[in-house]
């Protein structure tokens, strides 16, 4: 689902404007980054109780802007990926091993497997997504035998009622994620370039898109035009705001600050050298992975 905002009642004596602005995917992330962690949920879970930030890309941003650090490769944080034309996994360390914060301190060396094990309803997990949909289902690529990140959390911080923070961007919109999680599966593909591997449907996460972060950070109502581009933009969004002349206004100085955000690094080794190497066969680079 997708999180919940509460626009501002308009000012009074304010012009209502528009504004047009494109977003590259790094440029996204960043934005999803500096709202996430401005979420009220978030700013009171780091100060009073537990955040676990799960290895992602979108989530290595995270780190940076809740910690004041820099994380590279940002690719290399995640485990599996979309990279070089093909679904490929990381077989390197993460970067950044900051992973849970406890009433505002990095618990050094937490396992976030068993750290979960203490998380109340007041807590919060922050996980990226591969898909979106209008409905505001979340969608997961998942290619671990047990489900991976999301299979290890989605059991407790559901009964829990603890929040699921989902920051994922508008490149990754999609018709149904039920429909498509249906059509995918680890064993579901005979022939495959890179990992084969399962769309999980995620309907509970708090889903947070450009639009929602938008709104977080200066109360504009955001409007999805169209995605795409060539020359660097490719996976880009381009958006509407509109809103009073000043949020309008500081929203725009938002983007301006953002915009020139470098593209995702990535790692240097990966489970699949290349899909060609195991003829296509989808189990044989299934296999890459040992059985995890």
């Amino acid at each position: 689902m997708f999180y919940e905002v509460e626009y501002p009642q308009p000012e009074p004596g304010q012009k209502q404007i528009s504004a047009l602005v494109v977003l590259n995917p790094a440029e996204s992330r960043r934005l999803l980054a500096k709202a996430t962690v401005a979420l009220p949920e978030v700013q009171n879970a780091y100060k009073n109780g537990m955040v676990i930030i799960a290895r992602g890309i979108t989530t290595a941003f995270i780190s940076e802007e809740l910690f004041g650090i820099k994380v590279e490769p940002k690719a290399g944080q995640t485990v599996g990926m979309v990279c070089n034309g093909i679904t490929n996994a990381n077989s390197g360390p993460p970067p950044c091993t900051w992973h849970v914060t406890r009433k505002g301190k990095v618990v050094e060396g937490a396992d976030s497997n068993v750290e979960i094990l203490n998380f109340g309803p007041d807590d919060v997990f922050i996980k990226g997504a591969n898909a979106i949909d209008l409905e505001g289902n979340a969608g997961v690529f998942t290619s671990g035998m047990k489900g991976g990140t999301i299979g290890m959390c989605w059991p407790i911080v559901t009964p829990r009622g603890c929040h699921l923070i989902m920051p994922v961007g508008l490149e990754k919109l999609v018709p149904s994620v039920i429909e498509a999680a249906k059509h995918s599966g680890i064993y579901y593909f005979k022939y495959s370039t890179g990992l084969p591997t399962k769309l999980t449907p995620v309907v509970l996460g708090k889903v947070v898109t450009e639009i929602q972060a938008l709104a977080v950070l200066t109360g504009v109502k955001a409007y999805h035009l169209g995605s795409g581009g060539v020359g660097g933009s490719e996976g880009a969004v381009v958006l509407a705001l509109e809103g009073d002349e000043k949020r309008v206004k500081n929203a725009f100085e938002l983007v301006k600050s953002i915009k020139g955000e470098p593209p995702v690094t990535i790692p240097d080794t990966f489970r699949v050298s290349s899909a060609e190497d195991y003829n296509y066969d989808a189990l044989a680079q299934l296999a890459t992975l040992g059985g995890i």
